[in-house]
Order: C-alpha cells, then structure tokens, then sequence
C-alpha cells in the first residue's frame, strides 16, 4: 500500500511512503520539479477527449519541468521503520526540514495506526 508517491500533490511530493513486507518504507527525493504542472481534470466530469489533451499537457509540463537540488540533510535518503507511527513522526520531521510530505499521507498513516494495524 501506498500513503504517498513523488507524483502526489500534482507532482509536488519529495517522499515515496509506502508499506511492503520489510516493513513501512520511505524514499526521500534528492530533487524537485519547479513550474506549474497542470492538474488533471476529475475523469468522471469531463469527456475521454478533454481528458486526453489535460493529460497530454499535463505529461509536457513533467517532461519540461527543471528539476532543482532540494539541498536537504536526507536528500536522496531511503529508510524501513517498524510501524506505522515511526514512519509518521519520520515523515513530520522531514516536514520541518522543509520537505514536501502529502498531508493525505499522514492521514492515511494515522488512520491504519489508530485501527490498530
């Protein structure tokens, strides 16, 4: 399961967080895309067409966008934690560092804790 991807928030996303059979996995990003990337349009309110040319502009923006340094203590990191709620205090503290974590991801993360898995 996947609580975030460096796509998430239209892009804007420097972590990777996600569950596997090691445990709760986390992959810092090194870098970031800058410029505005087109959000995509719901797929249910628009028609296959619409849907085609926002995702064609929105795949040139990614392929245009400059990628910069983030210049952060755990750029390019990777890391396993145990639980649930070791990744979420990992994930608040890269927060204060200046990193781009989804605020879904933390709900999702606190969800899944609060449950008991």
């Amino acid at each position: 399961m996947s609580y975030c991807r460096f796509s998430s928030d239209n892009w804007k996303s420097d972590v990777y967080a996600y569950e596997s059979e090691s445990g709760y996995e986390i992959h810092v990003a090194a870098s970031r895309h800058v410029g505005d990337i087109p959000k995509l349009p719901d797929i249910s309110k628009v028609d296959e067409f619409e849907y085609l040319e926002a995702y064609m502009k929105h795949l040139e923006a990614i392929d245009n966008a400059r990628l910069v340094n983030i210049g952060g203590r755990y750029d390019g990191m990777s890391a396993t934690f145990d639980t649930p709620e070791e990744l979420h205090v990992f994930m608040e503290h890269l927060q204060k560092e200046g990193y781009h974590v989804p605020s879904s991801a933390f709900e999702t993360l606190k969800e899944q804790f609060q449950a008991g898995q």
